[in-house]
């Protein structure tokens, strides 16, 4: 699509289109093309060649993400502890999401900041958990028809350190902490560092929003905010680790759509696979048709800042003293690290395209692989016929 499409849709909207944006589109246009280079596989039985190009790795593109969902669970599979995991989502109202927009940088940080913030404070409260919980926290900006929608999926274990660090202190069975409680301290928190950001000059506002630069205008679209109940939900609580993992591998490296969901395209629409939440049932599963170049925008305005963080640990799951931490956990229960196979055994050599291409069969007769040679990017090869055949 990006490639039959995207000159035409960067011509029509030049001068809105961010350098980050421009260089997901090249990125994802070469990828797995000449462009990238490549080398040139050869059947040892039957003398098949294949060429096969190489990826260009982005974490925005749909074909590069697979392998580095993989590597990250597996250096995840070493930290799960023998507990009951809660998985938390906290969302921004829609007049804080559409100023996100053109200050993505600060929002997005502010939000997984603060909503970390609010579980470790209420946790460490000994009226609700008393103790130092562990969290994952992964940052999502999309709905299923591609909608800007910031939001935060926080997995955390159930329970946590005591503040001595002696004992863990589990909470009960279905309830992790009150939503209600979370809820209005986040809501509380990110109003406050709002007002703080703009009194900084550090928030931008263009177009519609450009009134919002004055204070009392600022002041005046948050004022309602205060009163309404913002969305902080808690699904039910997973059934183990490997529920865990099962569900991270679908979350932590997803993009705003997949190619999988792709139905159809041409120079005037996109036909997609989407989801309705509002409603249950067969009803829920949909399709929707898109104008290109509206699908092509809805697709770069989840482009994520250069160095933006999409996937953050907070409490003893924080980077300084993680691995201490665990092991402390551990010991308190009297557990093993886990040594499951079926994340780990995959990670060697997925992030080298040779060694995963010699991982494959033979198309034509399920022999061995062999690496007949390489090619640099921008070099061209010719394309060898789907079949090649020793002579006798």
């Amino acid at each position: 699509m990006f490639r039959d499409h995207g000159a035409a849709w960067r011509a029509a909207n030049a001068g809105h289109i961010s350098l980050d944006q421009l260089k997901v589109m090249s990125a994802i246009e070469r990828c797995r093309t000449a462009a990238l280079g490549g080398h040139v596989t050869r059947c040892e039985d039957c003398a098949h060649e294949h060429i096969a190009y190489n990826s260009c790795r982005n974490r925005h593109c749909p074909k590069c993400q697979a392998g580095a969902a993989r590597a990250w669970l597996a250096a995840r599979e070493a930290e799960l502890l023998p507990v009951r995991y809660f998985h938390l989502v906290f969302t921004l109202p829609k007049q804080v999401a559409d100023i996100a927009r053109t200050n993505k940088r600060e929002i997005y940080n502010l939000l997984m900041r603060i909503s970390a913030d609010t579980v470790i404070k209420i946790a460490a409260d000994p009226k609700h958990l008393g103790a130092q919980v562990g969290i994952t926290s992964v940052l999502h900006t999309w709905g299923s028809a591609m909608t800007h929608h910031p939001h935060v999926h926080m997995i955390v274990p159930g329970g946590g350190l005591s503040a001595d660090g002696t004992k863990w202190i589990a909470c009960r069975k279905n309830f992790f902490l009150s939503m209600r409680v979370l809820s209005r301290l986040y809501r509380r928190l990110i109003l406050e560092e709002l007002a703080q950001l703009h009194k900084a000059g550090k928030l931008h506002f263009f177009g519609d929003h450009a009134g919002l630069a004055d204070s009392a205008a600022f002041e005046a679209m948050l004022a309602p905010l205060r009163k309404i109940d913002w969305v902080v939900y808690a699904k039910e609580p997973f059934a183990g680790p490997k529920a865990v993992l099962a569900y991270l591998s679908r979350y932590t490296h997803r993009i705003a759509i997949s190619n999988s969901r792709l139905i159809r395209f041409d120079a005037h629409s996109v036909t997609f696979r989407a989801k309705d939440y509002r409603l249950n049932g067969a009803r829920r599963h949909t399709t929707m048709t898109l104008a290109t170049g509206e699908f092509i925008r809805r697709f770069l305005i989840h482009v994520l800042p250069k160095g933006q963080h999409r996937i953050r640990h907070y409490g003893f799951y924080g980077n300084g003293n993680r691995a201490a931490n665990i092991s402390r956990i551990r010991d308190l229960f009297g557990a093993e690290p886990p040594t499951w196979k079926e994340v780990g055994d995959k990670d060697e050599g997925d992030n080298d395209p040779c060694l995963r291409c010699l991982a494959l069969p033979c198309p034509c007769c399920g022999g061995r692989l062999i690496i007949k040679g390489t090619f640099k990017p921008t070099q061209q090869t010719k394309a060898p016929p789907r079949s090649t055949r020793h002579a006798a």
